[in-house]
C-alpha cells in the first residue's frame, strides 16, 4: 500500500472513529435517552443471565412448589405481596407456585430473542428488496413495490393469529421469528427504496459509474453504506414493535405456550388474580411496559443523534 494510501485510510478510520463518538455524545447527552440505555442493557445483561440469575436464587421457571400456595384460599401464594420471601424474591404463580423471578427472567430472554430475531429477518429482507427496487427501479421497482402493497393490505395480526394457530405442532418461537419477520420487512423496504431512488441518482454514483464501477459494486459500496443511519434507526424502532406484538399474541394464547415462559403469557394467567393478587399480574406488565417505552426512547435518540439537522430535546 502506498504513503497515500495508507494515510487516506488512516484519515478515513480517524473520521469514522469520530462520528462514533459524537452520536455516542449526543444519546448520552439526555438524561432520558441514557435511562433508557441503561434499562436495554440491564435487559440484555438479565436476559444473558437467567441461567446465573435462577442458579442463585434457587428458582426455576418450570418448577412447582405447591407449599408456596394455600389450597384452603383457592391457590392463593402464602405471605403478602404475592408470596416474596427470601426464597421467592418475586412471590409465586397462584395455584402452581412456579417462581415468578425465574419465569420473568426467562421471559425475558424468549421476548428479546423473538424480538431481536425477527427484526434481523425483516431489516435482511426490507434492506435487500428496498435497495434493488430504488436502485434498479423498472419492472423490479414495480413487482417489489406490489409484494410490498400486498403484504401491508393485510389484517397483519388477525392474519399472524390464523397462521401460528394453522401450526400446533411448529416451534413457537421460530414461527414467531419468521411471521414478524415476513410482515415487518415492508414498512423497512419502503425506507430504504425511497432512499436508495434518490443516492442512486447522486453525484458520487453517477462519478462512479463513469469510472466503470459495475451494479454491484454501486450497490455494494457507493449506496448501501449510506443507508446505515436510516436502517439503523428502524431497526431499533422494529423492536419494541416485535416484544409487543410477540406479547399480544401470548396473552391471546397463540404465541409462546407453556412451560416455556413469556410475559404475555404470563399476563393472560394473571387476569383472574388482578384483585386477590394484583403483584402477579403488576410485574410482568410493568416490565413489558418499561422495556417497550425504553426502546422506543432510544429509538428516536438514535434518530435524533444520527441526524445533525436536529436539535436536543
Amino acid at each position: 500500500m502506498s504513503a497515500r494510501a495508507a494515510g487516506t485510510t488512516h484519515t478515513g478510520s480517524r473520521t469514522a472513529g469520530t462520528a462514533q463518538v459524537t452520536v455516542l455524545r449526543r444519546l448520552l447527552s439526555q438524561r432520558a435517552t441514557a435511562l433508557a440505555l441503561a434499562a436495554v442493557a440491564l435487559l440484555v445483561l438479565v436476559a444473558l443471565a437467567a441461567p446465573l440469575i435462577t442458579w442463585l436464587t434457587g428458582g426455576s421457571p418450570t418448577a412447582f412448589h405447591g407449599e408456596a400456595v394455600d389450597p384452603a384460599l383457592g391457590g392463593l401464594p402464602r405471605g403478602r405481596a404475592g408470596g416474596i420471601s427470601a426464597e421467592h424474591w418475586l412471590g409465586v404463580e397462584p395455584v402452581n407456585g412456579r417462581d415468578v423471578l425465574a419465569r420473568v427472567v426467562y421471559g425475558a430472554r424468549v421476548s428479546l430473542l423473538i424480538a431481536v430475531l425477527a427484526t434481523a429477518v425483516s431489516t435482511l429482507l426490507g434492506t435487500a428488496l428496498g435497495l434493488l427496487a430504488g436502485f434498479l427501479g423498472g419492472w423490479a421497482d414495480t413487482l417489489i413495490g406490489r409484494l410490498m402493497d400486498l403484504l401491508m393490505s393485510f389484517p397483519s395480526l388477525i392474519f399472524m393469529i390464523a397462521l401460528i394457530s394453522a401450526a400446533p405442532g411448529a416451534d413457537r418461537r421460530l414461527l414467531l421469528i419468521m411471521v414478524l419477520g415476513l410482515f415487518g420487512w415492508p414498512y423497512i423496504g419502503r425506507i430504504v427504496r425511497g432512499q436508495a431512488m434518490v443516492l442512486a441518482r447522486g453525484e458520487f454514483v453517477a462519478a462512479a459509474r463513469v469510472l466503470g464501477a459495475s451494479r454491484r459494486t454501486l450497490l455494494l459500496r457507493e449506496v448501501l453504506p449510506n443507508l446505515t443511519g436510516p436502517v439503523l434507526v428502524v431497526a431499533t424502532m422494529s423492536i419494541p414493535a416485535c416484544i409487543a406484538t410477540e406479547a399480544g399474541l401470548s396473552f391471546l394464547g397463540v404465541g409462546v405456550q407453556p412451560p416455556t415462559p413469556s410475559w404475555g403469557q404470563m399476563i393472560a394467567s394473571a387476569v383472574p388474580w388482578y384483585a386477590s393478587d394484583p403483584a402477579y399480574f403488576l410485574i410482568p406488565g410493568v416490565l413489558l411496559f418499561v422495556t417497550v417505552l425504553a426502546f422506543n426512547v432510544l429509538g428516536d435518540a438514535v434518530r435524533d443523534a444520527l441526524d445533525p439537522r436536529s436539535k436536543p430535546r
